[in-house]
């Protein structure tokens, strides 16, 4: 079944290009280049490409100041630096990966190099506090601060993913943390930073952000399970790829550690030097599927829904942006990208 879009994610995208390609348009010709392919707005050769990403997290920015404030105005330049940081991100996931495919089209790295691609990733991080702070605002020192924690917390994440594809050991609590570094904190932050934008309370702020973070983690379970039996022709990436780079993804850790026939089966699969490819690769998904693992992330993604609508603010306050986060957030946890 195809699920709609929200309209929130259309509108959001057309709102923040503008200062994520003014934001762009001010490094050197090669970097601008680099990030302009990444960003799917020209091809290689520097000629106009109409694809885009899918701007869920400048979506969440402006939905969660409107949720936050009445009449807020709309927090555009933070909604541009999540999303420059979050494209830093992905520049570097693609190298560290080996991932060549992203968006439909080949990734930045195996068109530019490797280096290139690295100092495209290293100036967007750049960008993203830098757009918070040009010109200032009376909440700047505060979004930089919670923008900087986020990206710590996102590079923490990162480096324990890295670390969980030599170990045999990993539990699924550990996973679970890294899980709220590299995909949640950003996402909190997300939601935090249009709180905070708005002017809102701190308690709102803080009620926004774990809104945010419950949704990141639903986000990546559900990427997760897209990584293992999406369709690459609608997610843009390849599958299996984690399970042939032995990836300690949740549902993989939760086989592992089930204590199944099949959980072990998996573990000495893992263990083995032998190339998980082709029909090795088809069988550690369906390995995880036995183990109960798919059904698990399935169960995890809605009970973080549930956790995340039930931190959407109270006392009284409905309207538009409060009905888009809902919508937004039960698109994320049924969607097939």
């Amino acid at each position: 079944m195809t699920i709609a879009v929200p309209s929130a994610l259309t509108t959001s995208r057309r709102q923040v290009e503008p200062a994520l390609r003014a934001a762009v348009g001010e490094l050197d010709e090669h970097t601008r280049l680099v990030c302009e392919y990444h960003f799917g707005w020209v091809h290689a050769d520097g000629s106009p490409d109409g694809r885009t990403g899918k701007a869920l997290r400048p979506a969440l920015v402006l939905l969660a100041a409107a949720a936050a404030v009445d009449d807020a105005p709309a927090p555009f330049r933070e909604a541009a630096a999540v999303e420059l940081v979050h494209n830093f991100s992905l520049l570097h996931d693609d190298l560290m990966d080996d991932d060549t495919s992203r968006r439909h089209r080949p990734t930045a790295w195996t068109v530019f190099g490797r280096p290139a691609a690295l100092l495209a990733g290293d100036a967007l991080l750049a960008l993203g506090t830098s757009v918070l702070v040009d010109p200032p605002a009376p909440h700047a020192a505060d979004a930089v601060r919670m923008l900087g924690s986020a990206t710590g917390r996102l590079i923490v994440g990162q480096a324990a993913d890295l670390d969980f594809e030599r170990r045999h050991d990993v539990g699924l609590g550990e996973c679970l943390r890294m899980v709220e570094g590299k995909t949640a904190a950003l996402l909190g932050c997300a939601c935090g930073l249009g709180a905070l934008a708005a002017g809102a309370d701190p308690a709102v702020v803080s009620r926004l952000r774990t809104f945010g973070e419950e949704l990141g983690m639903a986000f990546q379970l559900v990427d997760d399970l897209l990584g293992l039996w999406g369709d690459p022709a609608t997610t843009g990436k390849p599958v299996l790829s984690d399970v042939r780079a032995r990836k300690k993804t949740a549902p993989v850790v939760h086989a592992l550690t089930s204590g199944t026939a099949a959980g072990e089966r998996l573990h000495r699969l893992y263990q083995d030097p032998e190339q998980l490819v082709g029909d090795r690769a088809e069988l550690a998904a369906d390995l995880v599927r036995q183990a109960g693992s798919k059904e698990w992330a399935e169960n995890e993604c809605e009970r973080r829904l549930t956790a995340a609508l039930a931190q959407l603010p109270t006392g009284g306050r409905t309207g538009p942006a409060v009905d888009a986060l809902t919508e937004l957030a039960e698109f994320i946890v049924r969607r097939q990208w």
